[in-house]
């Protein structure tokens, strides 16, 4: 196969080839890039709540109140984990892993925002779990669905 290009489909079947990126795909990983040289040339620690702050102000609405109010039951239910940004979006994690994040809607034109949970979050259950939930609304029952799904993650 020499000088043809392999193709590079994901398990969703779309083409994932660098000329396949969206500019929001593009975007977040430049942004992840620069969270990276950020966090490798700080002195001490980055300060991931000023992070957050700074880019859930910068959302658009409703993706700015479920963030804000997603932040505030992270904190409140798990005050233990680190807050940081991920690719740009507010995350959480506990020795440097990766525990749960919020993905607006808004972050890559989606008609839900995102709020997931990564390897190290502690929810296995058997051979088949969910890993990230859609949001469209944020009411009590679903903070109360994420203040257990977060306890449970960092039991």
């Amino acid at each position: 196969m020499t000088g043809t290009k392999k193709s590079t489909k994901a398990a969703t079947g779309r083409d994932t080839s660098s000329e396949t990126w969206t500019d929001e795909e593009k975007a977040a990983m430049q942004e992840h890039a620069r969270e990276m040289k950020a966090k490798r040339g700080a002195k001490g620690k980055p300060d991931g709540e000023a992070d957050i702050q700074a880019k859930i102000a910068a959302m658009p609405e409703p993706d700015k109140s479920m963030a804000k109010r997603i932040h505030a039951l992270v904190k409140e239910t798990a005050p233990d984990l680190t807050p940081r940004t991920w690719y740009g979006m507010p995350a959480y994690s506990r020795d440097a892993k990766l525990v749960c994040f919020f993905q607006p809607a808004s972050k890559f034109k989606a008609r839900y925002a995102t709020f997931g949970f990564e390897e190290s979050a502690n929810l296995d259950e058997g051979n088949f779990w969910p890993t990230s939930f859609a949001l469209t609304k944020l009411t009590a029952t679903e903070e109360a669905k994420i203040a257990a799904l977060v306890k449970k993650a960092v039991s």
